[in-house]
């Protein structure tokens, strides 16, 4: 069985989550079982492939770094340094938070 390769990502995971629960359930006969099985290896196949797509498209994008405007300081990463733009720590009561 070959599988309509323009089946969205979406539909193909909702078509294998549909297939598996049919397994789950156990009321397939043997070669419906088995069937079942090979249909949802091609359903998981075509999943990984639209991801494989994706991932490849999403790689493929521009990557634009903009600069900060000259006047805008990058934001503080640390605690500490919060701590350090604001004064000492002993004007605060123990446990503040320092934002």
């Amino acid at each position: 069985m070959s599988l309509d390769s323009s089946l969205t990502y979406e539909q193909a995971l909702t078509q294998l989550d549909a297939t598996l629960r049919s397994l789950e359930e156990g009321k397939l006969s043997l070669e419906d079982a088995i069937a079942a099985v090979a249909r949802g290896r091609e359903y998981l196949e075509l999943c990984e492939r639209k991801l494989e797509e994706a991932r490849q498209r999403i790689e493929s994008l521009p990557v634009r770094e903009e600069p900060l405007p000259e006047d805008a300081a990058p934001h503080p990463a640390t605690v500490a340094e919060l701590r350090a733009e604001r004064g000492s720590r002993e004007d605060r009561p123990q446990g503040e938070i320092p934002f």
